[in-house]
């Protein structure tokens, strides 16, 4: 018999029952929650008269729809308000942990599970969020969920879900300067388009996948929703043990012992066998940034956006309508485009080692004077460490503002939204119409692009900076 892949050790590890030729019962470690998708699942608790049967396992913190400034005043906006005090009501009936607003843990979900050592090697996480994936970069199985199945995992600690069709990517060699492993993220998916890895878990592996930091390896898995994929993982080594060592709820003694002996195991065995492999070279991947409305339509740097005769002629339409939206024509040329907005943060690019990027890229330079730039930290911890390191003042006095910690301008659902017709670089995920406020239009790309952005007022390449 072939080997098993990383994923197969961890699903078969977890499931408690096969239905045939249908969904397994899957056993869920750990369970996160915030405010947007969690109110109708403890409602359903709540009409069924149970408990939640292991609140240990589940964590709570509001995020989305939390103000970056003032977070010592009461929420201004009536639905915001109401969804974060939901969520403290029902984590305090049902003895759920939350790290709420103003608490030193607080932040976005899938950067404080990691940062606190709730997030491990070998665990089945799930959340109410597309971008549990992120967590998939320790060598978990990491997935979205929706709200009943929020409600299910609550009620049961485990879920019912179909075995995906596994895939590994591979990105071999050394990257190149400035790119990051939002680069390659982009890269993967304007390759693959934002359907190519849907039905499956995808493992990323490779020498310039090994050679990231935890945090790097955060962002790529992260972005593996925006592929089609059900989740991204990365195999647990010793970059990863190390991250998690002495974290608030990491094992301790004889546990932590017993825990990397564990997980050490946790790789693709030489001779498993993938449902679909593909191999890519570090040193053909440049800095990449969206010029159109989904994640994958994406480009290096130095490129000009495609022209039709080179895109299949089924897609015409929906690439002239997303010309039209973002006010770019075929064939443009992406450096030197306007830049208004500029945005650095968000569970993709929101962590210690993304601001440290970005402040040093912008170090002794100054903020164009027509771009607005909110920098936002990813959680409490986050922030109180990068005015510890001084990027706070780096950051002052380059004239940007560092804001307090949230989902922010990722999505329209709080008060940082971009402006109608106004073009945002953002470090974010989704480049969807309105997704960072109605009529706005995002450009993704990396800490050190929208660095380059914000200090040139246009799209430059910014290895011109670093």
């Amino acid at each position: 018999m072939a080997g098993k892949t990383l994923f197969d050790k961890i699903w078969d590890a977890h499931v408690v029952k096969s239905v045939e030729d249908g969904p397994s019962v899957v056993y869920i470690d750990r369970h996160f929650v915030h405010e947007v998708t969690s109110p109708q699942a403890f409602a359903g608790v709540r009409a069924r008269g149970i408990k939640v049967f292991r609140p240990n396992q589940t964590f709570a913190t509001p995020d989305h729809n939390i103000p970056t400034l003032e977070q010592h005043l009461p929420i201004r906006e009536e639905l915001s308000r109401h969804q974060v005090q939901t969520l403290a009501k029902n984590c305090e009936e049902f003895g759920v942990t939350q790290f709420g607003l103003g608490h030193p843990y607080n932040g976005i979900v899938h950067v404080v599970g990691p940062e606190l050592g709730i997030t491990q090697p070998g665990m089945t996480i799930v959340c109410g969020d597309s971008h549990t994936s992120t967590h998939g970069a320790f060598g978990a199985i990491a997935f979205g969920i929706g709200t009943s199945e929020v409600e299910m995992v609550l009620s049961t600690q485990c879920i019912m879900q179909p075995k995906p069709k596994k895939m590994r990517i591979n990105v071999e060699g050394q990257l190149g300067k400035g790119v990051t492993s939002k680069d390659i993220a982009l890269y993967i998916i304007a390759q693959l388009t934002t359907g190519g890895g849907t039905g499956y878990f995808v493992e990323f592996a490779g020498s310039a996948i090994r050679s990231l930091s935890m945090e790097a390896r955060m962002t790529l898995c992260n972005m593996s929703i925006e592929l089609g994929a059900r989740g991204g993982m990365i195999a647990a080594d010793e970059v990863t043990i190390e991250y998690v060592k002495g974290r608030e709820y990491a094992p301790k003694g004889a546990d932590w012992d017993k825990a990397v002996a564990y997980w050490r195991t946790l790789h693709s065995d030489a001779d498993a066998v993938f449902d679909k492999e593909y191999t890519y070279k570090a040193e053909d991947i440049e800095p990449m940034i969206t010029y159109g409305t989904n994640p994958g339509m994406g480009a290096g740097i130095t490129a000009n956006i495609p022209t039709l005769d080179s895109i299949e002629p089924a897609s015409h339409i929906t690439f002239n309508k997303s010309m039209d939206y973002m006010g770019f024509a075929p064939g443009d040329q992406l450096i030197g485009k306007k830049v208004d907005y500029v945005f650095v943060g968000s569970c993709t690019n929101g962590r210690i080692e993304d601001l440290r990027m970005f402040a040093e890229a912008v170090k002794g330079k100054k903020k164009a004077a027509n771009v607005v730039a909110w920098i936002v930290p990813g959680s409490r911890q986050v922030e109180k460490q990068a005015k510890e390191e001084g990027i706070e003042k780096i950051l002052n006095e380059a004239g940007f503002e560092f804001r307090q910690p949230g989902c922010s301008a990722c999505l329209a659902m709080n008060d940082d939204k971009v402006p109608a017709g106004m073009v945002a670089v953002s470090t974010s995920n989704r480049n969807f119409e309105g997704r960072q406020g109605p009529g706005s239009r995002t450009m993704l790309a990396s800490p050190l692009t929208a660095a380059a952005a914000a200090i040139t007022g246009v799209i430059t390449d910014p290895r011109t900076i670093i």
